[in-house]
């Protein structure tokens, strides 16, 4: 059955061993759901290789490469010359997983700050968007971004910053520095009122649907693994949020993404041709 309206996951990690068994299920449900699009995310050298693969294996799969703050001290230059390689595949979209996370603080914040400067700056030299992790960390990724930001022409610095956890304020300032802001499956859960009263008073089109499978999986499956057709339930949240159909938030945040991750907007022309 042709799916009403089309969607596109901007984050997930279809690479993860908990689609090991099913993987090409996943994105056949997602597909018929209506998720054209999605884009997997690297949070490490391996995990970056990987993305890459299944961008090629799967017509509908797009890549991310970069290094998640909890794996930064794997950072050398020979891991950025490689991340440089593999952009420059034509499935890549951004550089990132990329940020900082103190809640698991793994790696040294200053450690994490250096590498989070170095990926962003690999981005501009690129031309490429990134994808931001912030767990804890709300005030040094905002410096960060707000000094990177300061020093690289207006072009060369956009991203989104997924799966926002931060408040109003900080919301705000993000989309004044250019950026994009991820809503995830948190946004369905019942007890999420300080989250969706934020998504209803951000604009429509400054948001990006994602579902960070097999993570964050949303009512009414929470518990379960998550999958990327689950998006949908997102954009429907969303649209509820908004007061608008799932269809006009379908239409706005596959809009934004391809504003976003500029080498998706060939495939969609080539999809409505």
């Amino acid at each position: 059955m042709r799916a009403e309206f089309h969607l596109i996951d901007t984050h997930l990690h279809l690479d993860f061993d908990a689609f090991d068994a099913d993987r090409d299920e996943v994105v056949a449900r997602a597909v018929a759901a209506g998720v054209t699009k999605m884009i997997t995310i690297g949070i490490s050298r391996e995990t970056s290789r990987r993305a890459v693969a299944l961008a090629e294996q799967y017509e509908a799969v797009y890549a991310a490469v970069g290094i998640h703050p909890n794996e930064a001290d794997e950072w050398d230059e020979a891991v950025r010359a490689e991340l440089r390689e593999l952009a420059a595949h034509p499935k890549v979209v951004a550089i990132g997983e990329i940020g900082l996370d103190y809640y698991w603080d793994r790696v040294p914040h200053e450690r994490q700050q250096a590498v989070f400067r170095a990926q962003l700056d690999l981005a501009a030299e690129l031309g490429l968007p990134v994808v931001i992790h912030d767990r804890e960390a709300h005030a040094d990724v905002l410096r960060v971004v707000r000094e990177w930001v300061t020093e690289v022409p207006a072009g060369e610095r956009k991203g989104v910053f997924h799966c926002f956890s931060g408040d109003e304020e900080m919301a705000r300032q993000a989309l004044d520095l250019g950026f994009f802001i991820g809503v995830d499956g948190p946004v369905t859960f019942k007890n999420a009122r300080r989250l969706q009263a934020l998504v209803a008073a951000l604009p429509l089109e400054r948001l990006l649907v994602e579902t960070d499978a097999p993570f964050l999986t949303p009512h009414p499956y929470r518990g379960k693994r998550n999958e990327p057709a689950y998006v949908r339930l997102v954009a429907e949240k969303v649209a509820a949020l908004h007061g608008v159909s799932p269809a006009e938030v379908a239409r706005t945040t596959t809009q934004n993404a391809v504003r976003l991750f500029s080498k998706l907007s060939g495939a969609l022309e080539q999809e409505t041709s």
